[in-house]
């Protein structure tokens, strides 16, 4: 597994009407992101596996760091609230091997409100009997909604895997907001 090269790690805690979220990132870019059903056992365990027993910081009022988790936090609130369909954040990618790089690439590229079967993953990546590590890729992705896993399913449409607390339920309502916002800005 790879290391995000930055010596430093920024991490900030929001609590927003929708629960609290915890923002993770590098000098590279947002790196990491914890919502209210994510699981904090395992969150903590990835940024220790990643980071290691580096000092974590709290972005300081005025700087760079600061105005990546603002940015990242109103994007964040823009997609809840059905305004953004896409991020436009630096992200930093490095925390995942290269395999799980150009899964969670190629995640990046599936559109709002659409969704891929893992074998399509895995033949966009070009590995077309990788689907189990397609998989274990979208499993490994701390950047969930921004990184969209929750846009790949079944070849039968089934729903699959998805981390943290109630993993399917949520997996469910993020295809179903997403298709609702589809449909009324098609009315609109």
């Amino acid at each position: 597994m790879g290391n995000c090269n930055s010596s430093a790690i920024w991490v900030s805690s929001h609590v927003l009407e929708w629960g609290t979220i915890q923002l993770v990132s590098t000098a590279r870019g947002l790196c990491g992101v914890a919502f209210p059903w994510s699981d904090p056992v395992a969150f903590a365990m990835w940024l220790h596996s990643r980071f290691g027993d580096r000092p974590w910081k709290n972005p300081r009022p005025g700087s760079a760091e600061e105005a990546l988790h603002k940015r990242a936090l109103l994007q964040l609130e823009e997609y809840f609230a059905g305004y953004r369909r896409a991020f436009d954040l630096p992200l930093d990618l490095t925390t995942g091997t290269a395999f799980q790089q150009a899964v969670w690439s190629a995640l990046l590229a599936i559109p709002y409100g659409q969704t891929r079967s893992y074998r399509e993953v895995a033949q966009a990546v070009g590995r077309p009997s990788a689907v189990r590590a397609v998989g274990q890729a979208n499993r490994a992705n701390q950047l969930p909604v921004i990184v969209p896993c929750h846009r790949v399913i079944g070849s039968d449409g089934e729903l699959r895997g998805y981390g943290g607390r109630d993993g399917a339920e949520v997996k469910s309502r993020l295809l179903k907001f997403e298709q609702l916002f589809m449909r009324f800005s098609a009315d609109s």
